[in-house]
């Protein structure tokens, strides 16, 4: 198992260039880099309207001669335009750039961010612990929830229990998530009826000076409704992937088995169906985790005015902060990497007859 592990750690390291790759050859192509966001913001235009009046051309803005002579039809000296360029580095071709950036980050050195004058890895850190409490305590409830209702809705399959609960996942998957928070702020956030729950942050503006006992309080009081929002989508993919998988279990020649030999339902569900039936929700694990940590959150981090790592992107993205775009596409892209592997090593333990070393051997 050693040997595999090895392998799959240093196998991340082509993937991660591969990817990196990809990504910074679209943002080259992409028009509007981050110095037509700063000529946008000085000659108070937009900056969509601007690169449209400037012909386009992306980052490289030196590439094109256009582009420095309707900057210099726009009142922006050529010195100043060039001093950016040197600033940011666009002054050197983008193989070099490109190189340069991966020698960084194999430091987790990610530079500064060109508009929040913060370095990125403390933008990172800062937004993290956001996005760790709704990815984490989403698919905590998630699985609890989901495995459970999978396995009971399998043993009652065609039941009047497993007809009303799928309709139910099914009417709670149909409702988007930003949708369902909307309407959780309506009923419980002092919408239009309840002010049960706050409606921004993660922690009451004392918290500092609340007991321990009441600071757990007031932070799950803070994520009541956000994880709730976030999760609710969720519940259903998981619940039918554990019903089919445990129905597909149960039909199978080695249950057959243990029943006739007189085996407790609840030993032959647990103590056999179950390590067999989980290996393919656990394979959903990384990616339902990713999904909740950063893409699924950035809706429900606007709503309940939650700044983290998914709003951190998105911003990012919209000024064209290449650092903070290009550092938490890394960072998203090895912790994924990461928890497949973690995936893997799971499927060992729930059955420890899989041996992927022999496999790939």
């Amino acid at each position: 198992m050693g040997v595999y592990i090895l392998r799959r750690l240093l196998l991340i390291i082509p993937t991660l260039i591969g990817i990196m790759l990809l990504n910074f050859v679209i943002v080259q192509a992409a028009p509007g880099g981050p110095i037509e966001q700063f000529i946008a913001q000085m000659e108070g235009m937009d900056s969509g309207a601007l690169a449209r009046a400037g012909g386009g051309g992306g980052s490289e803005v030196s590439d094109s001669g256009s582009n420095g002579q309707s900057r210099g039809t726009r009142g922006i000296p050529p010195e100043l335009i060039a001093e950016m360029e040197t600033l940011y580095g666009f002054d050197k071709p983008p193989t070099e750039r490109f190189f340069k950036m991966l020698g960084d980050y194999a430091t987790f050195n990610f530079g500064d961010s060109f508009f929040r004058d913060r370095s990125v890895i403390e933008l990172i850190i800062d937004k993290l612990p956001v996005s760790i409490s709704l990815g984490l305590w989403s698919t905590l409830i998630i699985y609890l929830i989901s495995i459970p209702l999978g396995i009971r809705k399998a043993v009652m399959d065609g039941t009047r229990f497993d007809v009303w609960t799928s309709s139910t996942i099914i009417i709670g998957y149909a409702i988007p998530g930003f949708l369902f928070a909307i309407l959780l702020i309506v009923l419980f956030a002092g919408g239009s009826y309840w002010d049960v729950f706050p409606l921004r942050g993660l922690t009451s503006t004392n918290f500092d000076e609340m007991t321990w006992y009441q600071k757990i309080g007031d932070y799950f009081w803070h994520l009541a409704l956000p994880v709730t929002a976030n999760a609710i989508g969720g519940f259903a993919t998981l619940t039918l992937l554990t019903k089919n998988s445990f129905l597909d279990e149960i039909g199978k020649q080695y249950v057959v088995t243990a029943r006739a030999k007189g085996l407790e339902e609840r030993r032959v569900l647990y103590g056999h169906v179950f390590r067999n039936a989980m290996l393919i929700v656990i394979a959903s694990l990384p990616g339902l985790l990713l999904g909740l940590f950063f893409t699924g959150s950035l809706l429900i981090e606007v709503i309940f005015s939650l700044d983290g790592l998914g709003l951190l992107g998105f911003e990012a993205a919209l000024n064209r902060d290449y650092p903070v775009i290009f550092g938490t596409l890394y960072i998203m892209t090895l912790m994924g990497l990461i928890l497949k592997l973690i995936s893997d090593l799971t499927y060992v333990l729930v059955d420890p007859r899989i041996d992927f070393e022999s496999r790939e051997g």
